[in-house]
């Protein structure tokens, strides 16, 4: 196979009549066949040529996940130009710099909203010969135009560009977001996506009889890969990013497996242990035994051990009264989710599991074609990442980093060449992820590199682990962020989840304004609970001994946060500098 394009070809020749695409409607969801898929992608990639796509151009697109977004990109791709993804919620500037840098001269924009965006910057966009938006009118000055009027439906010449492409041409460049520093843009070629795809088909843990749910950011490199999965395999997939959508639409749809970010397991677990802890009583008791009757059975499977009688009658009485309940909100007919992007709580893994809600979790970069280790179903590891999928080297590095190599690996850096031979030295990626292999060969990572804390007391403490702990351990908290580099001892800052802490604020007649709630006793009494139960499982070193509850969550718009979700240090440390400062001032 050559490339994306080629694949899609070859899905429609197989499969003509399958579903491909769901959709929301008015009233309901809309279902789109691979050869009406194909008929849509002919018709842009003709209408996009004749606006000046093609061989070494890029396209940019800025919008959410939507039907439209994938099909723009197959468009884009059969034309032999590269897609440049942008995130919706980026600001003017942002979006300039990646069109900018990219070399794009269309952008694809969801709506009048985002046209106004790259409007506001249009001086600096001066290689932009057209915007065309989707939900969105054509401009009188014609630089913007609909997506409907782009279509060519009556031209030819379709199958002689996806004939002309190669498996080492451009496909996407993604900018990385980072946690430090400048965004950069990643050079993933057709291989590096058809290796990724192909190498989850040979997993055989997917198939057309599924159902996949799509709601994560395809301009995201963990959502570009699962599109292009799809299309190997041909699993039918509905789309919605709408995030307030997502529990009504699992309701609705019924999908058998979804991959998402460890946000979004922890919000669930968070919703329903605060749930169950407000009602208390009866209920909560249930719950709890339920809790710990299923995490029995769940490590007994893990390990292979024999489950007693007794425990297998318990363990369906748990789940006629708890666990099938928990299931139904997804719709019943979940097979596992998928967790990637950023590290998953064993607690939140082991509760899911319990319920019959495994989550296989993942791992791999964007300079990795997104997919390099899962956890496989039949020996899941709960605190690891599974094993390489097949192709994927790894190695570990004398100081812990993980190396990986193969077909996956990217390109480079778009116009780095400093930058791509640092990341590539020795034709190996360095992550800058810290971790080490255990005897079944799975993958368990420790920290990042550049983020390990180092007290002034010469001892390594890993900050990720700890946040995730004590997210895990207090159901009200948001995000939690461990300070201590190069200092005495190690504090925390801590947001609340006010969507999940405000029902409970309201029982127990709490105020539930954020600034009024984060002072009162008995919320500060939660969090050191929790920090608490933390702290006793770590060394003295590694103990948070002091924290903050602050009033505001990180959010992607304050800067503290990735557009991934991942947590910015250092914008948190600058924003936050007197706080901090404030843990270790003397008495």
């Amino acid at each position: 196979m050559s490339s994306i394009p080629a694949l899609l070809r070859d899905r429609i020749a197989a499969t003509p009549d399958a579903e491909a695409y769901r959709t929301p409607s008015e009233g309901g969801w809309t279902s789109l066949t691979w050869r009406e898929v194909g008929e849509r992608v002919r018709g842009l990639a003709l209408g996009m040529a004749a606006l000046g796509a093609g061989p070494g151009r890029r396209v940019s697109i800025l919008c959410s996940t939507r039907l439209e977004w994938i099909l723009t990109d197959l468009a884009v791709l059969a034309t032999g130009a590269a897609t440049t993804t942008i995130y919706p919620s980026n600001t003017a500037a942002e979006s300039a710099f990646v069109i900018n840098d990219s070399g794009s001269t269309l952008v694809v924009a969801e709506n009048d909203e985002q046209v106004a965006k790259l409007r506001s910057v249009r001086a600096e966009l001066p290689d932009v010969t057209k915007v065309i938006v989707i939900d969105g009118k054509a401009s009188d000055d014609g630089w913007v135009v609909p997506l409907e009027s782009v279509s060519d439906e009556g031209g030819g010449g379709y199958d002689a560009m996806v004939d002309a492409i190669g498996p080492g041409d451009l496909a996407t460049l993604i900018y990385t977001s980072g946690t430090t520093g400048r965004p950069k843009g990643v050079e993933l070629t057709h291989d590096n996506w058809l290796y990724a795809a192909g190498a989850v088909r040979e997993l055989d843990i997917i198939s057309p009889a599924d159902l996949h749910f799509l709601w994560l950011p395809l301009s995201h490199s963990f959502g570009k890969l699962l599109e292009v999965v799809m299309i190997d395999i041909g699993v039918p997939t509905a789309i919605d990013g709408r995030l307030d959508r997502i529990a009504d639409n699992l309701g609705e749809l019924s999908p058998t497996f979804m991959a998402a970010a460890p946000r979004i397991f922890e919000k669930i677990h968070n919703t329903v242990v605060a749930t169950v802890q407000r009602e208390g009583g009866v209920k909560l008791r249930i719950f709890e035994w339920a809790r710990r009757t299923g995490v029995r059975v769940s490590r007994a499977r893990r390990l292979g051990a024999p489950v007693p009688l007794t425990t297998r009658a318990e363990y369906a009485l748990a789940d006629r009264l708890v666990f099938a309940k928990l299931r139904q909100r997804f719709g019943g007919r979940i097979r596992y989710f998928i967790s990637g992007a950023a590290p998953l709580s064993k607690d939140v893994a082991e509760f899911f599991d319990a319920a019959g809600l495994t989550i296989l979790e993942g791992y791999g970069l964007t300079e990795s074609s997104a997919g390099s280790f899962l956890n496989r179903p039949e020996s899941v590891r709960f605190g690891s990442v599974g094993l390489p999928l097949p192709g994927t080297q790894v190695r570990i590095a004398g100081d812990g980093e993980i190396l990986i190599g193969g077909r996956g690996v990217m390109r480079g850096y778009h116009g780095l060449p400093e930058e791509t031979a640092e990341a590539l030295e020795d034709g190996w990626l360095h992550t800058g992820d810290i971790g080490e292999l255990d005897s079944a060969g799975r993958l368990v990572i420790t920290d990042r590199k550049k983020e390990l804390i180092k007290t002034s007391g010469g001892k390594y403490v890993a900050p990720t682990y700890l946040e995730g702990r004590i997210k895990a351990a207090c159901p009200y908290l948001s995000h939690v962020f461990v300070h201590g580099d190069r200092r005495n001892y190690v504090t925390a800052l801590v947001t609340l989840d006010m969507d999940v802490v405000r029902p409970w604020a309201e029982s127990e007649s709490l105020p539930t304004d954020p600034e009024e709630l984060r002072g009162h006793p008995r919320m500060r009494e939660e969090v050191d609970k929790a920090i608490r139960q933390v702290n006793a499982e770590q060394a003295s070193y590694a103990t948070v001994k002091k924290f903050a509850i602050l009033a505001q969550d990180f959010t992607v718009e304050t800067g503290e946060l990735t557009a991934s979700l991942k947590i910015r240090r250092k914008a948190v440390e600058e924003r936050h500098a007197e706080t901090l400062d404030g843990f270790y001032a003397s008495p």
